[in-house]
């Protein structure tokens, strides 16, 4: 299930700007290649920020509020100052939002949906350990972990999860998958088995829901509660020593 990390997903061939890109050209770039937005790099290829339509179209409704003698000349803040100069801006390194928000290859997808929800973000740049651009990700690669086939799901269901993680025999329990929809059925030998099926079943790529039909032989919870006090207790009394 090593497929869910962001490298598998992103988009290595990334159209990007330079700190000095002018606004003309970074209009272009974004018109020719049909693109929202791009990261914006220094010449060793650290990500700076990130330039979108909204930047461009911010610095170009702020123009007639520019021409306004008493906002110009007024006492401003610091960051006040730094949204003026953003409005003036006429290149890339003016324009973007800085910092930028990133994500690392190895990282898991679910980071990155959480970081584009927390964020409001449509796109983020994928960067190595030192900062350097190698891919971007957006909110449209990420969806497309629900358009496998429910085939390759299953069997990914069945050896990975049931054969390997739990040691199970191919067929020990019924698994079906429709639109992304797993179903498990049948019997498993304890209680403790039912949860763990249906939480790595969950994390395969493309499920989009678990059903649970499962039974079991043996209600080990009683079993799982005393372990986890002796544990706790073990736990404890290693602190106080």
């Amino acid at each position: 299930m090593d497929h869910r990390q962001v490298g598998r997903l992103m988009n290595t061939e990334v159209v990007k700007a330079r700190s000095g890109t002018s606004f003309r050209e970074v209009v272009n770039l974004l018109g020719r290649h049909r693109k929202t937005g791009l990261p914006v790099v220094d010449a060793d290829g650290k990500v700076l920020g990130v330039i979108s339509e909204t930047d461009l179209m911010f610095r170009q409704a702020a123009q007639d509020i520019l021409q306004n003698r008493w906002y110009n000349r007024r006492r401003l803040t610091g960051s006040a100052r730094a949204a003026r100069a953003r409005k003036r801006g006429l290149r890339a390194g003016e324009l973007m939002t800085s910092p930028p928000v990133t994500i690392g290859p190895h990282q898991s997808v679910t980071e990155a949906a959480r970081l584009m929800v927390t964020g409001k973000l449509d796109r983020l740049p994928v960067v190595d350990a030192e900062g350097r651009l190698c891919g971007l990700v957006t909110r449209t690669d990420l969806l497309k972990v629900f358009l496998r086939p429910d085939e390759e799901i299953r069997e990914e269901l069945v050896t990975e999860v049931l054969v390997r993680t739990l040691a199970l025999r191919p067929g020990a329990i019924g698994v079906s998958v429709r639109a992304g929809v797993v179903t498990l059925s049948g019997r498993l030998r304890r209680s403790s088995e039912v949860p763990l099926a249906l939480r790595l079943a969950g994390r395969i790529d493309g499920v989009v829901a678990v059903i649970d039909e499962l039974e079991y032989e043996h209600d080990d919870t009683a079993e799982q509660q005393g372990e986890q006090t002796v544990r706790d207790r073990a736990q404890e009394w290693l602190r106080r020593i």
